[in-house]
């Protein structure tokens, strides 16, 4: 096993009708699905798939701008990230599906489109989910 560079912690209670915290407190929202009666009355509340895209927006910026350093290019990014829940047929259970938005100033479009395919090779969430839900990559 590699180093370990640090460990995120975080708690689940009631599942996506309950509460998620981080062992720091930083984070620290009910969570409800979307369009339930909970959602409507707290309206603050998030979801996995939300917290979800949060984390691999961040991850893939970061990454996309690692590998610009590496290529000494200088542009502005901007990552947004798409979850969707999704039937699973096989199983009739659920999925995910993500489809990754970059868009890129200062940079032209297809040196823009090169990076991110890199990115895409190098980011720790891009690798966990590489061959288990389909990501999809636009470039803006």
């Amino acid at each position: 096993m590699s180093d370990i560079l640090f460990t995120s912690s975080a708690t689940a209670l009631g599942g996506r009708e309950g509460k998620v915290q981080s062992s720091d407190g930083v984070v620290s929202f009910n969570t409800a699905m979307p369009g339930s009666p909970r959602a409507i009355r707290l309206a603050n509340s998030t979801n996995p798939e939300q917290l979800f895209a949060a984390g691999y927006a961040a991850c893939f910026d970061s990454a996309l701008q690692a590998v610009a350093r590496k290529e000494h290019v200088k542009f502005s990014s901007e990552v947004t990230a798409n979850v969707s829940l999704l039937k699973d047929e096989a199983d009739q259970g659920f999925k995910l599906a993500v489809s990754l938005q970059v868009k890129g100033t200062d940079i032209e479009k297809e040196q823009l489109e090169d990076i991110v395919h890199k990115a895409h090779q190098f980011c720790p969430y891009s690798k966990a989910t590489r061959n288990n839900i389909d990501v999809s990559l636009e470039v803006i």
